[in-house]
C-alpha cells in the first residue's frame, strides 16, 4: 500500500471505519428481518444508512470526552479550557485563522487567545483535544524530564515523512537513538571550530553583496544568506557544495533586471527548469519542498485528500535526489570495495566513532549502514536543521541591525576591537565577543526559527498547575501537545515590562540573574533537551547549537567588517512591505516591524528582506 498515491492510500486505511456504520445497520434490519418479522420500509433503511455515519461518529466523540471527563476527575485534574466556537469541528475558528493569516501578524490569533485563556489552552480542531502552552515547566516536561512519554506521534511523522523520511528529527524510540548515535560523534569541539567552510562561503557571499550595491540596487539579505547556509551546509554534508551563490542575486521589483539566465547545464538536464539558473535548480527543489510540507499540516489528518494522485513533497524532491543519490552511491560503492580489496574497510568497520579532519557527515555515516535511505534521511534533516534555522536567524539580525543602528554601532566596535578590520575571526574570538552572544540571543529570542512545535503524548498525563490552588491539566493519551516558543519569549511575566522591546543587554545585565537564571527554559531559540542536542554537554549549549551560534557569528562579524551601515529598503520591492495590521500590530517588536514576519517549518520574512549597506571606509579598515 505504501507504493499508492496519498489519496487513495489514506481512503483505504479509512475505509473499514466508514463501512462499520452501515454495515452495523444492515446487520440489525436482517436481525429484525429473519429472527423478529420485522420488515423495515425502503425508505426507513435508505435514511438509517445516511444517518449511520454522523449518529456513529456522535456517538463515538461523546464517548471520547466523556471518558477523558471520568479520567480527568479520578486525577484530580481538568482538561485545559477550550476555545469558544460557533460550528461543529471549530470550523468557524479555522476559517478566521486562515483570513487572519493574510493581513495580521503571525500567530496573532494565539496571542489573542493566550491573552483571553491563558498561558495553557484547547484549541479544539475537528473535534480533537490539541493542546497549546507557553509554560515553561510544561514545555520542560514534554523535552526533558518526562521526554520518553511524548513522541512525534502518527500524524506529523507522516506529514513529515516524505521530506524527512526516519531521519534524527522524524523518529522516535530505538530509531531515534540509533540516529542520536551515529551523529554525535561527529559533533565534537574541533569539528565546530573550524572555519573553513564559512570563511569561503561567506567571502563569496559578501562580494555579491558588493558587486549588486555598486549597481545602486538593493540586495535580498534573506536570499544571500540562504544561499550562503545551503552551500555551506552542502559542503559540510557532502564534501561538495550545490554552488548556490553561482546564481545571480534577484532584483527588487522596482528595478529592471538584467536578461535572466537561459541557459541549461548539461549536468541537470530536464530537471532545470527554463530561464533558471543550473545553481538554482537545488535550492529552487529544496525550498518548495519545505513548503509543500508545511502546507500539509493546514489539512490536519486529512492532507492526502488534497494530494489525491500525487504526492507533492516528492516532486520537489526529484533535484534533490539527482544531486545527494549519486554522492551517497559513490561512497557506498567505495565503501564495499574497500571491504573486498582489505584497504581500510576492517578498521573503519571496528572505529566507527573516530572522526578524521577531513571527513564529511556522509563519510562518517556510511560507517554505520549501508542503506542509502537512511542516509539520505540523516543528511536532509541534519541539513534542514543547520541550513534553515541559521538563515533564518541571519536574516532577522540583518533586520535587527537595519532597525537599531545604535546596536549596529557597538556591535561592529565589539569587532573591529576583538577581530580587527579584517581578520578571520577564529572561535576564541567568537567566544570573547559577548555582546555578539547577546545580540545573536535577541533575535532567536524575539524573532525564534521555528515559533510552534508540538508532540503527541502517548499515555494520561497531567501538567502541574501553574497558578496555587489550581487543579492540573490532565492530558488525555495520543493529544497533540502544542507549544510556542514564540509566544513565551514575548511573555512580561517572564522577560519583564520591556519583553516585546529589542535589547540585547538583557542577556548581560541583572535581568539575566532575575529572569534567565532561576527558569532556564523561558528561552529555547533552537529547542531544548535531548532530541536537539545531539553533542550535549552537561550544563550547556549542545555542541551542534554551539556550531550554529559559530556560524552566525562567523557571517556577522565578516559583514560588518566590509559595511558599516545598513538600511532596510522594503520599498524597493513593495511586496515585501508588510500590511499595517503587521506592521503595527500589538505584538510586533517595540510596536512597528517593517519585516514581514511567516512560517513554513521555519520562519521566513516574506517576500524577502531588502537592505542597502555602506561599505567600510578604507581608513576604517585602517582602525
Amino acid at each position: 500500500m505504501d507504493s499508492l498515491p496519498p489519496g487513495p492510500r489514506y481512503v483505504l486505511r479509512q475505509l473499514p471505519n466508514a463501512l462499520a456504520p452501515p454495515a452495523i445497520v444492515y446487520a440489525l434490519a436482517f436481525i429484525a428481518r429473519d429472527h423478529f418479522n420485522v420488515h423495515p420500509q425502503t425508505w426507513v433503511l435508505a435514511l438509517a444508512y445516511a444517518l449511520s455515519w454522523p449518529i456513529a461518529f456522535t456517538a463515538l466523540v461523546q464517548y471520547h470526552d466523556f471518558a477523558n471527563l471520568l479520567r480527568a476527575r479520578a486525577l484530580g485534574a481538568v482538561l485545559p479550557r477550550a476555545i469558544a466556537h460557533k460550528w461543529p469541528g471549530s470550523i468557524d475558528i479555522l476559517q478566521r485563522i486562515f483570513a487572519l493569516d493574510k493581513t495580521r501578524y503571525m500567530g496573532h490569533s494565539l496571542f489573542e487567545w493566550e491573552r483571553e485563556y491563558g498561558t495553557l489552552f484547547n484549541f479544539r480542531v475537528m473535534f480533537e483535544n490539541r493542546i497549546l502552552t507557553s509554560e515553561p515547566e510544561h514545555i520542560k516536561v514534554m523535552l526533558s524530564t518526562e521526554f520518553n512519554q511524548y513522541v512525534k506521534g502518527p500524524l506529523l511523522w507522516e506529514q513529515l515523512y516524505t521530506l524527512l523520511g526516519s531521519g534524527v528529527f522524524n523518529s522516535d524510540g530505538d530509531m531515534w537513538k540509533f540516529h542520536r548515535s551515529m551523529t554525535r560523534p561527529f559533533f565534537n569541539r574541533d569539528r565546530i571550530t573550524h572555519f573553513d567552510i564559512f570563511d569561503r562561503h561567506a567571502d563569496h557571499a559578501l562580494n555579491k553583496i558588493s558587486a549588486r550595491l555598486r549597481e545602486g540596487v538593493p540586495v535580498d539579505w534573506q536570499d544571500v544568506v540562504s544561499r550562503f547556509t545551503m552551500d555551506s551546509a552542502t559542503e559540510f554534508l557532502f564534501g561538495k557544495d550545490v554552488c548556490s551563490l553561482d546564481a545571480p542575486l534577484p532584483y527588487p521589483s522596482t528595478y529592471t533586471a538584467p536578461i535572466p539566465f537561459s541557459g541549461v547545464s548539461p549536468d541537470v538536464g530536464a530537471t532545470s527548469p527554463a530561464g533558471m539558473h543550473p545553481a538554482d535548480v537545488f535550492v529552487s527543489a529544496f525550498q518548495g519542498a519545505l513548503e509543500a510540507t508545511a502546507t500539509r499540516g493546514r489539512f490536519l489528518q486529512s492532507w492526502p485528500l488534497f494530494e489525491f494522485w500525487g504526492d507533492k513533497v516528492k516532486r520537489h524532491l526529484k533535484a534533490v535526489d539527482e544531486f545527494i543519490d549519486p554522492i551517497v552511491g559513490d561512497m557506498l560503492r567505495a565503501k564495499a570495495e574497500a571491504k573486498t580489496t582489505g584497504v581500510g574497510g576492517a578498521e573503519a568497520e571496528t572505529n566507527k566513532d573516530h572522526v578524521e579532519d577531513d571527513e564529511t557527515l556522509l563519510e562518517h555515516l556510511v560507517k554505520f549502514t549501508d542503506d542509502p535511505k537512511m542516509i539520505k534521511d540523516e543528511i536532509l534533516n541534519i541539513m534542514l536543521a543547520g541550513r534553515d534555522t541559521t538563515a533564518c536567524t541571519l536574516t532577522f539580525a540583518g533586520y535587527a541591525l537595519a532597525a537599531y543602528p545604535e546596536v549596529l554601532k557597538r556591535l561592529r566596535a565589539e569587532v573591529l576591537a576583538v577581530v580587527g578590520p579584517t581578520q578571520r575571526p577564529t572561535y576564541d574570538n567568537v567566544r570573547e565577543m559577548k555582546y555578539m552572544r547577546a545580540f545573536t540571543n535577541e533575535v532567536l529570542r524575539l524573532w525564534p526559527p521555528v515559533p510552534v512545535n508540538s508532540k503527541c503524548a502517548i499515555r494520561p498525563m497531567t501538567w502541574k498547575s501553574t497558578t496555587p490552588g489550581q487543579p492540573d491539566a490532565y492530558i488525555p493519551p495520543r493529544t497533540r501537545c502544542m507549544y510556542s516558543v514564540l509566544l513565551m519569549h514575548r511573555r512580561k511575566d517572564l522577560w519583564g515590562p520591556d519583553a516585546l522591546q529589542f535589547d540585547p543587554d538583557r542577556f548581560l545585565d541583572e535581568r539575566v540573574q532575575k529572569y534567565l537564571l532561576p527558569n532556564p527554559f523561558i528561552f529555547l531559540p533552537f529547542n531544548a533537551g535531548p532530541r536537539i542536542c545531539l553533542g550535549q554537554q552537561a550544563r550547556l549549549l549542545s555542541l551542534y547549537l554551539e556550531f550554529a551560534y559559530n556560524e552566525i557569528s562567523f557571517m556577522i562579524t565578516r559583514l560588518l567588517q566590509r559595511f558599516s551601515g545598513i538600511t532596510l529598503r522594503q520599498d524597493a520591492h513593495p511586496a515585501a512591505v508588510p500590511p499595517p495590521g503587521v506592521e503595527r500590530s500589538p505584538y510586533a517588536v517595540d510596536g512597528c516591524e517593517r519585516v514581514w514576519m511567516r512560517g513554513h517549518l521555519t520562519t521566513y520574512a516574506k517576500n524577502g528582506l531588502w537592505l542597502e549597506m555602506e561599505e567600510a571606509k578604507y581608513a576604517d579598515k585602517e582602525q
